[in-house]
Parts: C-alpha cells; structure tokens; sequence
C-alpha cells in the first residue's frame, strides 16, 4: 500500500482530483474509486470482524447471522430472502462457490449490509464514493491533538486473478435494498476473501500490504488532526455532517454542538 503524509487538506484535494483523472483515463468512468476515513492513522485497514474473530469461515459467519434474523425481523417488520444454510455450508467447501461470491452476488448481501450499519460485527469493509464523506469520517470523531487522520482510496483492476490460497477483494456496488444510510453515505462494500479447503474471511494486509497488486490499487492518505475545525466547516456548509449522513435525532443534535463548539470558534 502506498502511503503519503500530508500537511494540509488542499494537499489532499489535489491528490484525489489527481488520481481522479487519472482512474477516468485508464477505466472509462467503470467502478469509480473509492474511499474511506479513519480518525486514527495507525489503524490498520481492517473490518469490525477483524476486530472480533480474524479469519473467520464464511458458512461460520453465515450460520451466526442466520441464528439472529429472526429476533432482528421481528423487531424490524422487515425480512430478508437468504439461502438455507446447510446449501451455504456444502458449498462454501467448493472453490466454484466464488461464483456465487463475485459481482455482488454474495449470499445475504441485504442483511449483511442491514447489520454492518448498526454496528454488528461484518467482514463487510464499507466504502463511499464520495471521498467528501471519506474526509467527513476521518475528521468527526478525532481530536486536534491526537496525530494524523487516514483517508484510504481504492481502485479495480481490471483481469484480477484468482484461484487456490490467493487472497481476493471482491466489490459489491450501491445497488441494493438495505439501511437507508447505505444510500445516504454513498456506501460500497469490499469484501476480502481466500480459499483454503473452504472459503474464509481474509485480513487486508494480506492483499495490499504484501504487494498483491492484481486484486487493486489501494493508497493510504495521511494528515495532521490540526486540520479538524477547517475541515468540518466547510463540509458542513456542503451539507455534509452527521445529521446528513445519519439522519437520526442523535445526529442532528452532534451536528448542531459541533456547530457551536467547535466550528464556531
């Protein structure tokens, strides 16, 4: 992973329309790039399954959210179409079973992006297409005094390859019925996967960290948390904040103190 430290966010900005351009010359526009935002610059690019169980196999996660879909359904009103899973178990041995991993056919998908938003523990690593609320995220919940802030960007590659022990991302686009911050926020999801007997959840320092550049490009951004009241104030006066990017009452009122604490310093 390449990573740059940065002074200032104009410098980011200038990178990003960099990049920008050149992902445009090189893809036609296909699988724009993506982004996201994290207020530490020493976390790893890692998901909140990672945190809870790394490596965990693919029918093991499945059968845990199968488990809980009933007590979330009835609190919810809302259902959601998943395959059996003793089918998922049989066919998460095979290697054919990517087929039914790639191009955003992952088993569950819907759920699995409905429980990543409320905080659930996912091998969904979320991503927006607005490098905006990339910034947002890495910005909010940080102090000016606590380092550096890390916006990561990452892009298809076109031919990737794949096969036995070769740790793979697979991407999994907007278009999907889930939680309405799914759409608020701009959100794709990645998806880091190996085969090893059966298919299992991988860590992404196994791809980007170790040079496996025929899965992606990924960059790693870094700057000063100094820039934190500067950066907030224009995104706010972009419309984008927490209340616009969570729409709940909780966020409306962290929208309205970061108003008056902090950005109207």
């Amino acid at each position: 992973m390449e990573e740059r430290n940065l002074k200032t966010w104009d410098e980011l900005k200038e990178e990003l329309s960099r990049l920008g351009q050149e992902h445009q010359k090189s893809r036609g526009g296909d699988w724009p790039l993506l982004f996201r935002g994290q207020s530490n610059a020493r976390w790893q690019l890692a998901t909140s399954l990672d945190r809870r169980r790394e490596r965990m196999a693919f029918r093991e996660y499945y059968r845990l959210i199968g488990k809980i879909q009933a007590q979330i359904e009835s609190l919810t009103n809302v259902e959601w179409e998943m395959p059996e899973y003793p089918e998922i178990e049989r066919r998460s041995t095979e290697y054919e079973f990517y087929d039914d991993l790639w191009c955003g056919k992952c088993p569950g998908y819907a759920y699995m992006t409905y429980l990543r938003h409320n905080n659930f523990p996912s091998p969904l690593l979320d991503w927006t297409r607005s490098s905006s609320v990339a910034t947002f995220f890495a910005f909010n919940d940080c102090r000016e005094d606590s380092g550096r802030v890390a916006i990561f960007v990452y892009a298809n590659k076109e031919n990737r390859m794949h096969g036995n022990g070769i740790p793979m991302v697979l991407r999994y686009g907007p278009y999907v019925k889930t939680h309405p911050r799914h759409f608020l926020q701009q959100s794709e999801y990645t998806l880091c996967m190996v085969f090893h007997e059966e298919w299992g959840v991988e860590k992404y320092e196994t791809v980007f960290n170790e040079g496996h550049h025929q899965q992606g490009v990924c960059w790693k951004f870094t700057l000063p948390a100094t820039e934190r009241s500067k950066v907030l104030l224009v995104l706010d006066q972009q419309n984008v904040n927490a209340f616009s990017l969570f729409g709940s009452e909780d966020s409306m009122m962290e929208t309205l103190a970061t108003r008056e604490f902090i950005l109207a310093r």
